[in-house]
């Protein structure tokens, strides 16, 4: 099935030249189809890039989804058209009336702040707390995956010396979980970030679950509530040439960013990206909409508590 996508929006003509099937909402309005509803609070500084990677991985599956994209009414993004903002994310307060099947939220370029001096912690209390009972599996991801075990479970988080930074081997933990229904015991995931989790915090609580993890990169994958949670610390949904660009962008500005590891072809930034983390991307996205939304959400989205 297609996914169902605001009119207009960028991602669906870029995602067609890729031979991926969506339509907008006034097309899907014709089907008589009960969809996924999924909502998608984007943090990231570069909203278009980041909307069609997340719809990239969710294309992936025989199920029909309907995207919405929220927006903090306390933060307006630098880098993004006030214009596509307006058009296609709608605030907190408007999407909060409503119950969704399943959420995503995004990293965010805030992770070396304390999360209470970050300006808009408030409004994240308040959808991380309206998550829990108005969605039926959230993912974290990068700073969010931070943010929502800080909230939800008092977890941490602790400066690294030198970005973690490249694309790490990791291992399931929990192979028989449906999430990794498919994949090889090692794998691998992007990672582009300033701090980290600590394994012995997770483990020490019982309310977390940690189901992935690499010798270097540390703790990647956390699961909470049976799968209505899962936090990833690194990047699935990375396109091939996104750390390209962020290492482009800070290197000779920033005295902490090295070459990205196992990233580029004999760690030449001259030779380009070895894709080596799609498969299972796509597998993690599949495995989470079949197995943790659609499986586990009521027919009636208004009975989702």
């Amino acid at each position: 099935m297609p996914l169902r996508l605001p009119d207009r929006l960028p991602a669906i003509d870029l995602l067609k030249k890729e031979n991926i099937f969506v339509m907008d909402y006034t097309r899907a309005h014709n089907q008589d189809i009960r969809p996924l509803k999924i909502v998608v609070l984007n943090l990231m500084p570069l909203k278009i890039t980041t909307e069609t990677d997340l719809v990239r991985l969710l294309s992936n599956t025989p199920l029909q989804l309907e995207i919405s994209f929220m927006k903090l009414r306390s933060h307006t993004p630098k880098n993004t058209p006030i214009e596509h903002m307006m058009m296609f994310y709608k605030d907190f307060e408007e999407l909060s009336k409503h119950k969704f099947d399943g959420m995503i939220i995004t990293g965010a370029p805030v992770e070396q702040f304390a999360f209470e001096d970050v300006t808009y912690w408030d409004e994240m209390m308040e959808i991380f707390a309206w998550a829990k009972t108005h969605v039926t599996s959230t993912l974290y991801i990068c700073w969010a995956a931070q943010a929502g075990l800080y909230y939800h479970y008092g977890i941490p988080k602790y400066p690294l010396e030198r970005k973690m930074f490249g694309i790490f081997e990791q291992h399931t933990l929990e192979p028989t979980l449906p999430i990794f229904r498919g994949f090889d015991d090692v794998f691998m995931m992007p990672h582009s970030r300033h701090t980290e989790l600590h394994r012995e915090d997770i483990v020490a609580n019982p309310a977390l679950t940690l189901i992935a993890e690499g010798m270097e990169s540390g703790v990647s994958i956390i699961m909470a509530r049976g799968g209505r949670e899962f936090f990833i610390t690194g990047h699935l949904e990375y396109a091939p040439n996104t750390l390209d660009n962020e290492y482009k962008r800070d290197v000779g500005i920033r005295d902490d960013v090295d070459v990205p590891k196992n990233y580029y072809r004999h760690n030449n930034p001259s030779e380009g990206p070895k894709v080596s983390w799609r498969a299972h991307a796509n597998l993690f996205y599949s495995n989470w909409i079949n197995y943790y939304v659609y499986q586990e959400t009521p027919y009636d989205i208004e009975k989702i508590e």
